[in-house]
């Protein structure tokens, strides 16, 4: 199967999990690289790496080496749209997206979207978790849990500025985490 590779690592200060890989992202070869995904924009205004974002695989390479930002997905089998995905897909990969958390302990698991977050734990035998937006009262043994808005361009409910808004806040908790 053809999808994104996972980049994992220990010492991770934030692990991004999607909830899958776009077609066009497994096609161009980086996470969220639809066009009009607002991943990229929202990173990029948000202040939380120090420099001008790219969208690419060498910025992705650069977020993962020097800023520690990981790069996974709740399910690995890409498909053209969220509602392309089963309960199956869910039951074969949120288990070794847990065993990925587990071992390698990111500082936080950052999950865009709630459906993404809600179908992990659910599939991870988590059925009581409660999500909000933001930091989560739930950890995953030692990683904090944040959630923000999916940046897809099929969430219009939320705007280019509720997402950098919310990607400030994850910001400024890595920067607390930080300098605590």
């Amino acid at each position: 199967m053809d999808t994104l590779p996972d980049y994992v690592d220990h010492g991770l200060k934030a692990l991004s999990i999607g909830l899958n890989p776009s077609s066009i992202s497994v096609e161009k070869g980086f996470y969220f690289a639809n066009p009009r995904n607002r991943f990229w924009r929202a990173l990029d205004a948000s202040g939380l790496v120090p420099e001008k974002v790219v969208p690419g695989v060498p910025f992705q390479e650069r977020l993962f080496q020097l800023h520690r930002i990981g790069f996974t997905d709740v399910v690995k089998r890409p498909s053209p749209s969220a509602k392309a995905l089963r309960a199956a897909d869910y039951r074969e990969w949120a288990p070794e997206l847990e065993k990925k958390i587990l071992g390698y302990a990111p500082g936080i698991c950052w999950f865009h979207g709630k459906m993404a977050a809600k179908n992990f734990f659910r599939y991870t035998g988590h059925t009581d978790v409660v999500l909000e937006w933001g930091m989560q009262s739930v950890i995953i043994r030692h990683s904090a849990v944040f959630v923000s808005p999916n940046p897809s361009p099929a969430n219009a409910a939320f705007s280019l500025q509720d997402i950098t808004g919310w990607y400030r806040e994850l910001a400024t908790i890595l920067h607390d985490m930080e300098h605590a």
